[in-house]
């Protein structure tokens, strides 16, 4: 008896290929020529992607060259789905009639197992077509809040922001109390924009408006306090209004808005059962509200320590009291 290594062989008959004697179902050298042209077709295309990015890479690095890559990146991922698709078809379907059986059955794959995944792709479509964001928009979509660092055929990824005092009972829960980042990176699937609204801080007017309330009793000297409060805002404000006034005509040409649209600081007053409440509007950028806050609030204390005045604040007055007895042990509640 002979032995001898194991060999694959194939079999002239029938093409068939065999591995220790044993026959491979469904496997041709036909089918294994297909196979490994389409392996060396998904390495080629996998090299000149990595290659073109390794360029984009060493490119410049300024801010506005930034969203030029970003778009480029965004090309090349749909030009090589778009190649290693028709290359694997082109080498597996030789007639037409074999790919339509074949798209018949995907089709109806597809429809059942992946709604999802469809649906966040033809979001994704739409994100770029619609002009919804894009990458270093500021949004709030599905609850998240924060600016958009990454846009993905199935995801959006977004850099989170917390959130003012007032809508800190808004889901997720945040422990910033403002818009600046919790360090948090979240995913959103792109199909939510399907789903619920999507707030744009950037897109159209890269602007915010922005309250401060400050509370005065009825017999301060009302006047200077409002006199106070918009000297304050104009003094930090001034240059964010200018450059916002372009952006306001643009925001007037392209939508049915009202001229009211004011950049300048007003200052209303709100009557209430304990104080008199000024809240001062102003314009804002879309980044750094927080800090800006902190200026006006720091110019309106001080200009209030100067002139005088106070801020009103909630107190309790205790108008009498009830009889207070004293009893002293070993001794009756009379004498006492």
């Amino acid at each position: 008896m002979a032995f001898g290594l194991p060999t694959t062989s194939l079999a002239a008959q029938s093409d068939d290929i065999r591995v220790f004697g044993i026959r491979l179902v469904g496997l041709t050298a036909a089918s294994a020529r297909k196979l490994a042209l389409t392996l060396a077709l998904v390495a080629v295309v996998v090299l000149i992607r990595l290659a073109l990015r390794a360029l984009l890479r060493g490119g410049q690095s300024e801010d506005h060259a930034a969203r030029w890559r970003f778009w480029v990146r965004q090309g090349l991922a749909l030009l090589t789905a778009a190649v290693l698709v028709l290359g694997a078809v082109s080498i597996w379907f030789e007639t037409p009639q074999q790919l339509t059986g074949v798209l018949g059955l995907v089709a109806a794959g597809v429809a059942i197992a992946l709604q999802r995944v469809i649906t966040a792709f033809a979001a994704y479509l739409i994100i770029l077509r619609g002009r919804v964001f894009t990458v270093g928009d500021r949004i709030v979509m599905a609850g998240v809040r924060g600016d958009v660092i990454a846009l993905g055929f199935m995801q959006t990824t977004v850099m989170e922001m917390g959130q003012p005092p007032p809508a800190q009972s808004d889901p997720p829960a945040q422990w910033v109390n403002a818009r600046q980042y919790t360090g948090r990176i979240v995913r959103v699937t792109n199909d939510k924009i399907f789903d619920s609204p999507v707030y744009n801080y950037t897109r159209e007017f890269p602007y915010l408006w922005d309250e401060i309330q400050v509370p005065i009793s009825y017999g301060a000297d009302r006047a200077r306090a409002e006199q106070i409060l918009l000297e304050s805002t104009r003094r930090h404000t001034q240059r964010i209004e200018e450059l916002g006034a372009p952006a306001r005509v643009e925001l007037l040409r392209r939508y049915a808005l009202k001229e009211s649209i004011d950049l300048e600081p007003r200052v209303y007053w709100r009557l209430t059962d304990n104080w008199l409440e000024l809240t001062v509007r102003f314009i804002a950028d879309e980044t750094g509200v927080r800090g800006l806050k902190d200026r006006i609030s720091r110019d309106i204390l001080a200009a209030f320590d100067e002139a005088g005045l106070g801020f009103a604040s909630t107190t309790y007055e205790i108008v009498g009291l009830p009889p207070v007895r004293f009893v002293k042990d070993g001794s009756s509640a009379d004498r006492a």
